[in-house]
């Protein structure tokens, strides 16, 4: 079977930066591939290559069994496409959004209006689709927008960062909607900073990093690269806080990270309640007074700052990659 999605030796520069630095990518038919990475690690320049906005410099690319250099425009027949800001027209009705995407797609006046109506209820718009755009929340315009990339319902589907700036009831009412549309046979493409996220959603991640591969896995098996549990400490005096770093590395499994800033110390452990209770029986008895202790599974900073050395979200001007519109 075809794959949905194959890219090879992704190569792409903005004058002397490197956005991508020979990126592989393939998204088996019927599945999902998370595509995970920082600000500025070249996930939203791979999206605009495989969906026909950008040319890369190097590399292969097919979606759909489409070459994406020769036949571009048959690429964008069978394809969707949800960026990170939803573009949808502020002064449209939720129905006349959907209703003027069907017409661009040459889908007739019975069909796209057929259409609309339809995605309205799927997306749990209906009470809305009679109001305009600019009256809806962040969350309704994030469903009116995917809504949008399903118009002509395509076979791949590309989502970047679907959920970035939605709160988490937003976030997982879109989660939701998303799972339901890979039950239905989409095959999907999504970029997030979220591992929860392609936790949730994805077969596969690939994790790029400055426009490379760093690490390709299941979530699972991303976490376990870092450790399986982490021992967080928030000291009440700063002063103690190497003093607490002395006295718990010995039950680490790995280097202790220290945050001055926050009082902080985070550490990977094994052994789960039984170092916690050794930990503050240590700190007990060198009278160091804690504002907060606990024992949580790694995150995507985490992976991050054990795969790079920077976490997941960096300063802007912190990195050095694609120009600001293109900066993920």
């Amino acid at each position: 079977m075809t794959d949905a999605v194959r890219a090879r030796g992704l190569v792409k520069h903005y004058g002397e930066v490197k956005a991508l630095d020979g990126i592989d990518v393939t998204v088996p038919t019927g599945s999902v591939l998370g595509l995970l990475g920082p600000n500025g690690a070249g996930k939203t320049t791979a999206i605009r290559i495989l969906t026909t906005l950008l040319t890369p410099d190097f590399g292969t690319a097919e979606v759909a069994g489409i070459d994406v250099l020769k036949d571009p425009r048959e690429v964008r027949r069978n394809i969707g496409l949800s960026g990170q800001y939803a573009a949808v027209d502020e002064y449209l009705t939720g129905f006349e959004n959907l209703d003027m995407i069907g017409r661009l797609y040459h889908l007739g006046r019975k069909v796209s209006r057929e259409r609309a109506r339809e995605l309205l209820a799927q997306f749990r718009l209906e009470d809305a689709g009679d109001r305009m755009a600019k009256t809806y929340s962040g969350g309704m315009r994030r469903r009116l927008d995917l809504a949008g990339a399903l118009v002509a319902d395509p076979p791949v589907l590309f989502l970047d960062e679907p959920t970035s700036g939605l709160d988490p009831r937003s976030r997982t009412d879109m989660w939701e909607v998303i799972q339901a549309l890979v039950a239905g046979g989409t095959s999907l493409l999504l970029t997030t900073q979220y591992l929860e996220e392609a936790d949730m959603l994805a077969n596969n991640i690939v994790v790029i990093d400055h426009g490379k591969v760093i690490a390709e896995g299941t979530a699972d098996q991303l976490k376990s690269q870092v450790g399986g549990e982490r021992l967080e400490i928030t000291v009440d005096d700063g002063s103690q806080l190497a003093a607490a770093r002395q006295l718990l590395e010995p039950l680490g499994v790995g280097k202790a990270t220290v945050d001055d800033h926050r009082r902080s110390l985070l550490m990977p452990v094994s052994g789960g309640a039984a170092v916690l209770t050794d930990a503050l029986r240590r700190l007990d008895a060198a009278h160091i007074v804690l504002d907060d202790v606990g024992l949580r599974r790694p995150t995507l900073d985490d992976v991050f700052l054990s795969l790079t050395g920077h976490p997941t979200e960096e300063p802007a001007g912190a990195q050095t990659g694609a120009p600001a519109q293109d900066a993920s």
